[in-house]
């Protein structure tokens, strides 16, 4: 019996030799981390719907930063929870509005990079992201109320701003309104192929989002997010983002679109997030529990496979963990 000479086994033997040999590493660097800050809220407060994640309260930032620090993770991704809704979101673009406090909490006594959501859906008692007209969400009247919310965050602090609510044109519109006031130097992450998604459930529960059927096509938000049957138009979605000055571009969710951040990675040279969303994380959180693998180890395959597709960082509500797996 003849045996073939070369052995990929060799290069497998033992833990030492696979650490050489692996071409992909994760590491804190690799990690942003969500965080949610709610108005009115005296302390910190459990998640319900995330399991190992917080409500934070303006007064809790700066132990979080500590932590953060400690762990050497660069950044957060900053949503907001407020106390007041209405039709338009108002208090999106508040100036002492939850996000802009809590970033210039966060700034008082931190290097860490902070991006800020930009959307609407926590803000208006209909949960959708933009303006509602006789026909659906408005996209240009959309428009202007991002370009004041992207605003008020650059005002606040924001590193980097990053609108969520996939209306065409919105890339466009907030570099504009940030160039002409002298807020050049602040970068947009965009979400740029956001798709329709079954996992965004627990993040919904969390940010009290969820969409209201208030016009009949509207129970959900299928008519402005990516559809998951769709690859040309996730790519056209980046190109577009790109050209109208996204500095950063997003995919979402991370784990069922690998293909989605491989081909981007081929076509674009830009920094390329993924966001392992809220139902990825209960999904893993949920499998461990059940004592049927190790929260751990999934984990660390799964946020593995998303940087070895092609993604130069990951947002993950399991950062803080890994981030201290990692270092342990």
């Amino acid at each position: 019996m003849s045996f073939p000479q070369s052995r990929l086994r060799r290069l497998r033997k033992s833990e030492n030799l696979r650490r050489l040999t692996a071409e992909v590493n994760l590491s804190a660097d690799d990690l942003l981390y969500p965080i949610f800050v709610k108005e009115g809220l005296k302390k910190k407060k459990s998640i319900p719907s995330l399991p190992g994640q917080h409500y934070y309260a303006l007064g809790d930032l700066c132990e979080l930063v500590e932590k953060c620090e400690e762990l050497k993770i660069p950044g957060l991704l900053v949503f907001g929870i407020p106390e007041k809704k209405d039709e338009i979101g108002s208090e999106a673009f508040h100036e002492e509005g939850v996000v802009q406090s809590a970033v210039r909490e966060i700034k008082k006594s931190s290097g860490l990079a902070v991006f800020t959501d930009v959307c609407l859906c926590h803000y208006t008692l209909h949960g959708h992201c933009g303006v509602l007209g006789e026909r659906g969400v408005d996209n240009d009247k959309t428009l202007e109320l991002l370009s004041r919310v992207a605003l008020s965050h650059a005002r606040a602090g924001a590193d980097f701003v990053a609108p969520s609510s996939m209306m065409d044109g919105q890339v466009a519109a907030i570099r504009r309104a940030l160039d002409e006031n002298g807020f050049k130097d602040v970068g947009i992450m965009s979400y740029s192929s956001k798709f329709s998604s079954s996992l965004y459930g627990p993040f919904r529960d969390a940010a009290h989002s969820a969409p209201k059927a208030t016009l009949p096509h509207l129970s959900d938000r299928r008519t402005y997010q990516m559809d998951f049957r769709s690859k040309v138009q996730a790519m056209r979605e980046i190109e577009l983002d790109i050209e109208e000055g996204a500095d950063i571009v997003m995919i979402k969710p991370a784990l069922p679109y690998l293909d989605i951040i491989s081909s981007a990675r081929k076509k674009f040279n830009v920094p390329i997030a993924a966001y392992q969303v809220s139902g990825e994380y209960v999904m893993i959180k949920l499998l461990s529990e059940s004592g049927a693998a190790k929260e751990k180890d999934v984990f660390f395959e799964t946020l593995t496979s998303i940087k070895r597709s092609g993604a130069d960082f990951i947002i993950t509500y399991a950062a803080l963990d890994v981030a201290r797996w990692l270092r342990d």
